[in-house]
Protein backbone atom coordinates (compact mmCIF):
# COMPACT_ATOMS: atom_id res chain seq x y z
CA UNK A 1 0.00 0.00 0.00
CA UNK A 2 1.47 3.73 -0.83
CA UNK A 3 2.06 6.51 1.68
CA UNK A 4 -1.01 8.48 2.04
CA UNK A 5 0.75 11.70 2.41
CA UNK A 6 3.01 11.04 -0.45
CA UNK A 7 -0.24 10.26 -2.66
CA UNK A 8 -1.46 12.99 -1.90
CA UNK A 9 1.37 15.22 -2.64
CA UNK A 10 1.65 13.35 -5.91
CA UNK A 11 -1.61 14.96 -6.91
CA UNK A 12 -0.33 18.33 -5.92
CA UNK A 13 1.17 19.10 -9.42
CA UNK A 14 4.08 21.94 -9.72
CA UNK A 15 1.93 24.69 -11.59
CA UNK A 16 4.84 25.97 -13.13
CA UNK A 17 6.00 22.66 -14.51
CA UNK A 18 2.17 21.96 -15.76
CA UNK A 19 2.61 25.60 -18.01
CA UNK A 20 5.66 24.48 -18.94
CA UNK A 21 4.53 20.81 -20.16
CA UNK A 22 1.72 22.84 -21.89
CA UNK A 23 3.93 25.22 -23.83
CA UNK A 24 5.91 22.15 -25.15
CA UNK A 25 2.76 20.33 -26.00
CA UNK A 26 1.23 23.58 -27.94
CA UNK A 27 4.52 24.47 -29.98
CA UNK A 28 4.22 20.66 -31.35
CA UNK A 29 0.56 22.20 -32.72
CA UNK A 30 1.31 25.79 -33.49
CA UNK A 31 5.48 26.02 -33.69
CA UNK A 32 7.61 26.95 -30.79
CA UNK A 33 8.33 30.14 -32.31
CA UNK A 34 4.73 31.07 -32.10
CA UNK A 35 4.45 29.82 -27.91
CA UNK A 36 5.44 32.86 -25.68
CA UNK A 37 6.34 30.70 -22.72
CA UNK A 38 6.99 32.90 -19.86
CA UNK A 39 6.45 30.07 -17.04
CA UNK A 40 9.73 28.36 -15.90
CA UNK A 41 12.77 29.96 -14.77
CA UNK A 42 15.45 28.19 -17.00
CA UNK A 43 18.20 30.31 -17.47
CA UNK A 44 18.48 31.72 -21.47
CA UNK A 45 22.07 32.67 -21.47
CA UNK A 46 24.68 30.48 -21.50
CA UNK A 47 27.17 28.98 -19.39
CA UNK A 48 30.77 30.72 -19.47
CA UNK A 49 32.63 28.84 -22.14
CA UNK A 50 35.02 28.41 -18.87
CA UNK A 51 32.68 26.07 -17.64
CA UNK A 52 32.48 23.26 -20.47
CA UNK A 53 36.22 23.96 -20.98
CA UNK A 54 36.72 23.17 -17.47
CA UNK A 55 34.49 20.42 -17.20
CA UNK A 56 35.97 18.76 -20.43
CA UNK A 57 39.47 19.25 -18.73
CA UNK A 58 38.52 17.04 -16.03
CA UNK A 59 36.13 14.43 -18.11
CA UNK A 60 40.02 13.84 -20.93
CA UNK A 61 42.53 14.60 -18.33
CA UNK A 62 41.21 14.13 -14.74
CA UNK A 63 41.76 10.96 -12.62
CA UNK A 64 38.29 9.38 -13.25
CA UNK A 65 38.13 8.11 -9.90
CA UNK A 66 38.58 11.49 -8.50
CA UNK A 67 36.10 12.76 -11.47
CA UNK A 68 33.29 10.68 -10.91
CA UNK A 69 33.17 8.96 -7.82
CA UNK A 70 32.11 9.77 -4.19
CA UNK A 71 33.60 12.71 -2.20
CA UNK A 72 33.24 13.63 1.28
CA UNK A 73 29.88 14.11 1.99
CA UNK A 74 30.60 17.70 2.96
CA UNK A 75 31.79 18.38 -0.27
CA UNK A 76 35.69 18.24 -1.73
CA UNK A 77 37.89 20.12 0.60
CA UNK A 78 39.44 22.24 -2.04
CA UNK A 79 36.14 23.25 -3.73
CA UNK A 80 34.82 24.51 -0.31
CA UNK A 81 38.09 26.26 0.24
CA UNK A 82 37.89 28.14 -2.89
CA UNK A 83 34.35 28.90 -2.61
CA UNK A 84 35.20 30.23 1.15
CA UNK A 85 38.03 32.12 -0.61
CA UNK A 86 35.31 33.47 -3.33
CA UNK A 87 33.08 34.62 -0.61
CA UNK A 88 35.95 36.87 1.77
CA UNK A 89 36.97 38.14 -1.82
CA UNK A 90 33.16 39.84 -2.40
CA UNK A 91 31.90 40.32 0.98
CA UNK A 92 35.67 40.81 3.10
CA UNK A 93 34.49 37.60 5.66
CA UNK A 94 36.65 35.40 7.03
CA UNK A 95 35.29 31.84 5.88
CA UNK A 96 37.14 28.60 5.74
CA UNK A 97 36.53 25.67 4.05
CA UNK A 98 34.59 24.70 6.83
CA UNK A 99 31.98 26.82 6.81
CA UNK A 100 30.96 25.42 3.59
CA UNK A 101 28.34 22.57 2.39
CA UNK A 102 28.12 21.57 -0.64
CA UNK A 103 25.12 20.48 -1.89
CA UNK A 104 22.42 19.06 -4.67
CA UNK A 105 21.60 22.69 -5.55
CA UNK A 106 19.35 25.13 -3.47
CA UNK A 107 17.01 23.09 -3.19
CA UNK A 108 18.76 20.27 -1.28
CA UNK A 109 19.93 23.20 0.88
CA UNK A 110 16.70 24.57 2.03
CA UNK A 111 15.73 20.80 2.61
CA UNK A 112 18.64 20.22 4.79
CA UNK A 113 18.67 23.34 6.51
CA UNK A 114 14.76 22.75 7.30
CA UNK A 115 15.54 19.22 8.33
CA UNK A 116 18.24 20.47 10.44
CA UNK A 117 16.39 22.74 12.44
CA UNK A 118 13.14 21.28 13.63
CA UNK A 119 12.14 18.39 15.73
CA UNK A 120 8.53 17.90 15.01
CA UNK A 121 5.51 18.85 13.33
CA UNK A 122 4.88 21.30 15.76
CA UNK A 123 7.77 23.69 15.01
CA UNK A 124 7.46 26.20 12.22
CA UNK A 125 9.75 27.80 9.71
CA UNK A 126 8.21 31.56 9.05
CA UNK A 127 8.38 32.90 5.38
CA UNK A 128 6.71 35.62 3.40
CA UNK A 129 4.30 35.55 0.46
CA UNK A 130 4.71 35.28 -2.52
CA UNK A 131 7.36 32.25 -1.98
CA UNK A 132 8.78 29.42 -4.12
CA UNK A 133 6.31 27.09 -3.71
CA UNK A 134 8.43 24.04 -3.47
CA UNK A 135 9.26 25.71 0.15
CA UNK A 136 5.72 23.97 1.07
CA UNK A 137 7.27 20.84 -0.07
CA UNK A 138 10.69 21.32 1.92
CA UNK A 139 8.54 21.90 4.88
CA UNK A 140 6.68 18.68 4.46
CA UNK A 141 9.56 16.63 3.58
CA UNK A 142 11.20 17.75 7.24
CA UNK A 143 7.91 17.27 8.88
CA UNK A 144 7.45 20.74 9.86
CA UNK A 145 4.54 23.74 9.21
CA UNK A 146 5.36 26.28 6.69
CA UNK A 147 3.93 29.68 8.27
CA UNK A 148 3.40 32.72 5.50
CA UNK A 149 3.55 36.24 6.45
CA UNK A 150 0.83 37.14 3.57
CA UNK A 151 2.29 39.86 1.30
CA UNK A 152 2.75 43.39 1.41
CA UNK A 153 1.79 44.29 -2.01
CA UNK A 154 2.92 47.87 -2.34
CA UNK A 155 6.55 46.96 -2.43
CA UNK A 156 6.22 43.39 -1.71
CA UNK A 157 8.79 44.05 1.79
CA UNK A 158 9.21 42.11 4.92
CA UNK A 159 5.63 42.92 7.17
CA UNK A 160 7.26 43.61 10.04
CA UNK A 161 4.15 44.06 12.40
CA UNK A 162 2.96 40.46 11.14
CA UNK A 163 6.39 38.47 11.00
CA UNK A 164 6.52 40.04 15.07
CA UNK A 165 3.26 39.03 15.65
CA UNK A 166 3.41 35.50 14.35
CA UNK A 167 6.37 34.60 16.03
CA UNK A 168 6.37 32.03 18.72
CA UNK A 169 8.18 29.44 20.73
CA UNK A 170 7.63 27.11 18.13
CA UNK A 171 9.48 29.22 15.45
CA UNK A 172 12.92 27.54 14.39
CA UNK A 173 13.84 30.12 11.56
CA UNK A 174 12.45 33.11 9.19
CA UNK A 175 13.04 31.76 5.44
CA UNK A 176 14.32 34.55 3.39
CA UNK A 177 14.53 35.01 -0.86
CA UNK A 178 16.06 38.49 -1.75
CA UNK A 179 16.30 38.81 -4.58
CA UNK A 180 12.76 37.41 -4.82
CA UNK A 181 11.14 34.84 -6.68
CA UNK A 182 8.03 35.62 -7.76
CA UNK A 183 8.11 39.17 -7.46
CA UNK A 184 12.29 40.43 -8.05
CA UNK A 185 11.66 42.13 -4.56
CA UNK A 186 15.27 43.14 -2.71
CA UNK A 187 15.50 43.70 0.61
CA UNK A 188 17.45 46.71 1.62
CA UNK A 189 20.32 46.54 4.21
CA UNK A 190 17.91 48.69 6.61
CA UNK A 191 15.40 45.81 6.11
CA UNK A 192 18.00 43.44 6.84
CA UNK A 193 19.46 45.13 10.29
CA UNK A 194 15.41 45.77 11.46
CA UNK A 195 15.15 41.96 10.69
CA UNK A 196 17.94 41.10 12.79
CA UNK A 197 17.28 43.49 15.57
CA UNK A 198 13.68 41.58 15.68
CA UNK A 199 15.07 38.27 15.92
CA UNK A 200 18.26 38.92 18.43
CA UNK A 201 15.40 40.41 20.77
CA UNK A 202 13.13 37.22 20.15
CA UNK A 203 15.87 34.82 20.69
CA UNK A 204 16.19 36.22 24.11
CA UNK A 205 12.43 36.47 24.86
CA UNK A 206 11.74 32.97 23.71
CA UNK A 207 14.50 31.72 25.20
CA UNK A 208 16.13 29.53 22.32
CA UNK A 209 18.24 30.40 18.70
CA UNK A 210 16.31 31.60 15.69
CA UNK A 211 17.94 30.97 12.09
CA UNK A 212 17.65 33.06 9.36
CA UNK A 213 17.66 30.64 6.52
CA UNK A 214 18.78 32.68 3.38
CA UNK A 215 17.37 31.78 -0.14
CA UNK A 216 20.10 33.25 -2.58
CA UNK A 217 20.10 31.70 -6.00
CA UNK A 218 19.84 35.09 -7.26
CA UNK A 219 22.28 36.71 -5.66
CA UNK A 220 24.27 37.88 -8.60
CA UNK A 221 20.79 39.22 -10.75
CA UNK A 222 20.17 42.88 -9.45
CA UNK A 223 20.02 45.77 -11.57
CA UNK A 224 20.38 49.67 -11.21
CA UNK A 225 23.70 49.28 -8.73
CA UNK A 226 22.01 47.95 -6.04
CA UNK A 227 24.04 46.10 -3.45
CA UNK A 228 22.59 43.22 -1.42
CA UNK A 229 24.02 43.02 2.22
CA UNK A 230 25.61 39.79 3.31
CA UNK A 231 22.77 38.51 5.60
CA UNK A 232 25.69 36.69 7.95
CA UNK A 233 27.29 39.88 8.71
CA UNK A 234 24.19 41.32 10.13
CA UNK A 235 23.01 38.26 12.16
CA UNK A 236 24.99 35.40 13.02
CA UNK A 237 22.30 32.58 12.76
CA UNK A 238 22.01 32.59 9.27
CA UNK A 239 22.35 29.98 7.01
CA UNK A 240 23.02 30.91 3.66
CA UNK A 241 21.73 28.88 1.14
CA UNK A 242 23.31 29.19 -2.64
CA UNK A 243 23.15 27.50 -6.02
CA UNK A 244 25.41 28.29 -9.23
CA UNK A 245 22.22 27.05 -11.50
CA UNK A 246 21.61 31.37 -12.32
CA UNK A 247 24.75 32.75 -11.95
CA UNK A 248 26.49 30.23 -14.21
CA UNK A 249 23.23 29.20 -15.78
CA UNK A 250 23.54 25.20 -14.76
CA UNK A 251 20.48 24.73 -13.22
CA UNK A 252 20.61 20.86 -14.78
CA UNK A 253 24.00 20.54 -13.25
CA UNK A 254 22.89 20.65 -9.70
CA UNK A 255 24.79 22.44 -7.89
CA UNK A 256 24.98 24.63 -4.31
CA UNK A 257 26.07 25.13 -1.09
CA UNK A 258 25.33 25.99 2.43
CA UNK A 259 27.54 29.04 4.10
CA UNK A 260 27.30 28.30 8.21
CA UNK A 261 29.44 30.89 9.50
CA UNK A 262 31.49 30.42 12.38
CA UNK A 263 29.06 32.89 14.51
CA UNK A 264 26.40 30.75 14.77
CA UNK A 265 25.27 29.63 17.88
CA UNK A 266 25.35 25.74 17.06
CA UNK A 267 28.32 26.39 14.56
CA UNK A 268 30.25 23.49 16.22
CA UNK A 269 27.63 20.45 15.56
CA UNK A 270 26.30 22.06 12.22
CA UNK A 271 28.68 20.24 9.53
CA UNK A 272 27.52 17.07 11.67
CA UNK A 273 23.83 17.88 11.25
CA UNK A 274 24.14 18.75 7.95
CA UNK A 275 25.82 15.37 6.90
CA UNK A 276 22.94 13.83 8.99
CA UNK A 277 20.11 15.92 7.68
CA UNK A 278 21.28 14.67 4.39
CA UNK A 279 21.28 11.23 4.86
CA UNK A 280 18.08 11.22 5.95
CA UNK A 281 16.26 13.00 2.76
CA UNK A 282 19.15 11.08 0.46
CA UNK A 283 21.12 13.04 -0.21
CA UNK A 284 24.70 11.91 -0.16
CA UNK A 285 27.50 12.79 -2.12
CA UNK A 286 27.33 15.54 -4.41
CA UNK A 287 28.61 14.95 -7.90
CA UNK A 288 32.17 15.54 -8.15
CA UNK A 289 32.50 16.47 -11.80
CA UNK A 290 30.68 19.69 -11.38
CA UNK A 291 31.77 20.26 -7.69
CA UNK A 292 35.31 20.62 -9.70
CA UNK A 293 34.07 22.91 -12.60
CA UNK A 294 32.54 25.24 -10.13
CA UNK A 295 35.51 25.33 -8.27
CA UNK A 296 37.51 26.42 -10.49
CA UNK A 297 34.84 28.97 -12.20
CA UNK A 298 33.73 30.27 -8.36
CA UNK A 299 34.76 33.95 -9.36
CA UNK A 300 32.62 33.60 -12.76
CA UNK A 301 29.12 34.36 -13.92
CA UNK A 302 27.22 33.97 -17.22
CA UNK A 303 26.87 37.23 -19.69
CA UNK A 304 23.46 38.26 -16.75
CA UNK A 305 23.27 41.92 -18.38
CA UNK A 306 20.28 40.61 -20.74
CA UNK A 307 18.46 40.37 -17.61
CA UNK A 308 18.18 43.95 -17.25
CA UNK A 309 17.59 44.77 -20.84
CA UNK A 310 14.73 42.49 -20.44
CA UNK A 311 13.20 43.60 -17.71
CA UNK A 312 13.63 47.68 -18.42
CA UNK A 313 11.92 46.37 -22.07
CA UNK A 314 9.10 44.49 -20.80
CA UNK A 315 8.40 46.31 -17.21
CA UNK A 316 8.24 49.49 -19.14
CA UNK A 317 5.96 48.58 -21.86
CA UNK A 318 3.37 46.56 -19.29
CA UNK A 319 3.10 49.86 -17.37
CA UNK A 320 2.53 51.90 -20.69
CA UNK A 321 -0.30 49.78 -21.68
CA UNK A 322 -1.85 49.72 -18.00
CA UNK A 323 -0.62 46.77 -16.25
CA UNK A 324 0.21 46.94 -12.65
CA UNK A 325 3.14 46.10 -11.34
CA UNK A 326 6.13 47.03 -8.66
CA UNK A 327 9.32 47.34 -10.47
CA UNK A 328 12.31 44.02 -9.79
CA UNK A 329 15.38 45.52 -8.30
CA UNK A 330 16.74 41.00 -9.24
CA UNK A 331 15.74 37.86 -10.22
CA UNK A 332 14.22 37.76 -13.61
CA UNK A 333 11.16 37.48 -13.15
CA UNK A 334 8.02 40.34 -13.23
CA UNK A 335 4.92 39.97 -11.05
CA UNK A 336 2.01 42.31 -12.34
CA UNK A 337 -1.40 42.17 -11.12
CA UNK A 338 -3.71 40.17 -13.35
CA UNK A 339 -7.03 41.79 -14.89
CA UNK A 340 -9.46 39.83 -13.04
CA UNK A 341 -9.29 38.79 -9.44
CA UNK A 342 -9.17 35.17 -10.62
CA UNK A 343 -5.54 34.89 -11.57
CA UNK A 344 -6.02 31.69 -12.90
CA UNK A 345 -8.84 32.59 -15.01
CA UNK A 346 -6.31 35.51 -16.40
CA UNK A 347 -4.03 32.92 -17.39
CA UNK A 348 -6.44 30.65 -19.28
CA UNK A 349 -7.53 33.73 -20.93
CA UNK A 350 -3.72 34.95 -22.13
CA UNK A 351 -3.07 31.10 -23.66
CA UNK A 352 -5.55 32.00 -26.65
CA UNK A 353 -2.57 34.38 -27.68
CA UNK A 354 -0.68 31.90 -26.31
CA UNK A 355 1.24 34.12 -24.13
CA UNK A 356 1.76 31.70 -20.60
CA UNK A 357 2.02 32.36 -17.31
CA UNK A 358 1.99 31.54 -13.82
CA UNK A 359 -1.03 32.14 -11.34
CA UNK A 360 0.29 33.98 -8.12
CA UNK A 361 -2.10 31.34 -6.03
CA UNK A 362 0.57 28.91 -6.14
CA UNK A 363 3.08 31.57 -4.69
CA UNK A 364 0.62 32.38 -1.84
CA UNK A 365 -0.06 35.76 -3.71
CA UNK A 366 -3.88 35.31 -5.15
CA UNK A 367 -4.48 37.79 -7.69
CA UNK A 368 -1.27 38.51 -9.63
CA UNK A 369 1.07 36.13 -12.17
CA UNK A 370 4.69 35.34 -12.41
CA UNK A 371 5.98 36.53 -15.81
CA UNK A 372 9.33 34.81 -16.28
CA UNK A 373 11.25 37.11 -18.65
CA UNK A 374 14.94 34.99 -18.51
CA UNK A 375 14.20 34.66 -22.58
CA UNK A 376 15.47 36.25 -25.58
CA UNK A 377 14.78 39.67 -26.16
CA UNK A 378 13.45 38.75 -29.45
CA UNK A 379 10.86 36.72 -27.68
CA UNK A 380 9.50 39.71 -25.16
CA UNK A 381 9.53 41.73 -28.42
CA UNK A 382 7.42 39.58 -30.18
CA UNK A 383 5.09 39.07 -27.54
CA UNK A 384 4.53 42.60 -26.49
CA UNK A 385 1.66 43.16 -29.38
CA UNK A 386 -0.02 40.10 -27.73
CA UNK A 387 0.16 41.48 -23.80
CA UNK A 388 -1.37 45.02 -25.86
CA UNK A 389 -4.22 42.61 -27.44
CA UNK A 390 -4.86 41.13 -24.33
CA UNK A 391 -5.69 44.49 -22.33
CA UNK A 392 -7.37 45.70 -24.81
CA UNK A 393 -10.00 42.61 -24.27
CA UNK A 394 -10.69 43.37 -20.76
CA UNK A 395 -11.09 47.19 -21.42
CA UNK A 396 -13.98 46.26 -24.20
CA UNK A 397 -15.38 43.72 -21.64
Amino acid sequence: MLSKKVLELSGQHSVIRDIFEFGMERAKEVGAENVFDFSIGNPSVPAPKEVDDTAVKYIQDGDPVAVHGYTSNAGIYEVRDAVAKSLNRRFSTDYRADNIFMTIGAAAAIGICFKSLVDGPEDEIITFAPYFPEYQVYAQGAGCKLTVIPAETDSFQIDFERLEAAISEHTKAVLINSPNNPSGAVYSEETIKRLAKLLETKQKEIGHSIYIISDEPYREIVYDGIKLPHIPSYYNNTLVCYSFSKSLSIPGERIGYIIAPSQAEDFDDLLAVFIAAGRLLSYVSVPALYQKVVGDCVDLTSDLSVYQANKDLFYHALIEMGYECVEPGGAFYLFPKALEPDANAFCERAKKYDLLMVPGDSFGCPGYVRISYCVPTERIEKALPLFQQLIDEYKER
